[in-house]
């Protein structure tokens, strides 16, 4: 039975501690490709999430039948069925996401940040854990695919949430926010292209570390003013 306290330190090693696009650096083609807008970067991160939540417990589930020499090919294969089963979903109610999401869906298959995940951590625990896991660290990505998808399309574009009637049909249009109004048709190619999301996810691993510093020397200084433990009384 997985305790709170378990499942406290799995979501915040996989949302902070291990996120896998800021510091596992893992599955760049899809953060660089697909982040330039909000709406494609979290569609693919939710898909990925999904795959990485019901992997994980497949895999956990088998775990101790699976020869260790035919561990791999085992694990691709339960991953492919279920990629296979997002696409043809995807391809089903939201077609045209589908269409621009393309070939990216498919290599969520051989997407590291899978097949890692279920190497490292399903292999070795249990259903329950191997679940939270494997959805928070698919949703840990998924996080920084939004996030650098809004600086990118902001930056880029000077809107937020284009693209959501891919999701929503014709009638979420009207959703779009234009923080620069459309009468202006601004433009700004650098953070649209590739090299955007590059100089976007230095910024996002950039800012990471100096959080991660910054409370590393609040826990510091206030290791330093706690009061020393008090010394055991002396039997009389």
């Amino acid at each position: 039975m997985m305790s709170w306290q378990d499942a406290k330190d799995i979501i915040y090693n996989s949302i902070w501690k291990q996120n896998q696009g800021v510091v596992a650096i893992l599955g760049m083609c899809p953060v660089l490709v697909m982040s330039n807008n909000i709406i494609n970067g979290v569609s693919l991160g939710l898909a990925t999430s999904i795959v990485m939540l019901i992997s994980g417990a497949a895999i956990a589930a088998i775990r101790d039948f699976v020869p260790n020499e035919l561990r791999a090919p085992i694990f691709i294969l339960i991953i492919a069925a279920l990629v296979t089963m997002v696409d043809l979903l995807m391809n089903s109610y939201v077609h045209d996401l589908y269409l621009v999401l393309g070939i990216f869906i498919p290599l969520i298959t051989t997407n590291c940040i899978v097949l890692a995940r279920a190497e490292a951590f399903a292999s070795k625990n249990p259903v329950s854990q191997s679940a939270l896991d494997g959805f928070f660290m698919g949703l840990g990505l998924t996080l920084v695919l939004g996030i650098l998808g809004a600086m990118r399309e902001l930056v880029g574009k000077g809107t937020l949430l284009s693209g959501i009637d891919l999701v929503f049909g014709p009638a979420a249009q009207g959703w779009v926010i234009h923080v620069i109004p459309a009468h202006y048709n601004y433009q700004f190619l650098l953070a649209i292209l590739p090299p955007g999301a590059f100089i976007g996810l230095g910024f996002l691993i950039a800012g990471k570390q100096a959080l991660d510093r910054r409370a590393e020397a609040r826990a510091k200084a206030a290791a330093r003013l706690a009061p020393p433990p008090a010394e055991p009384q002396a039997a009389s």
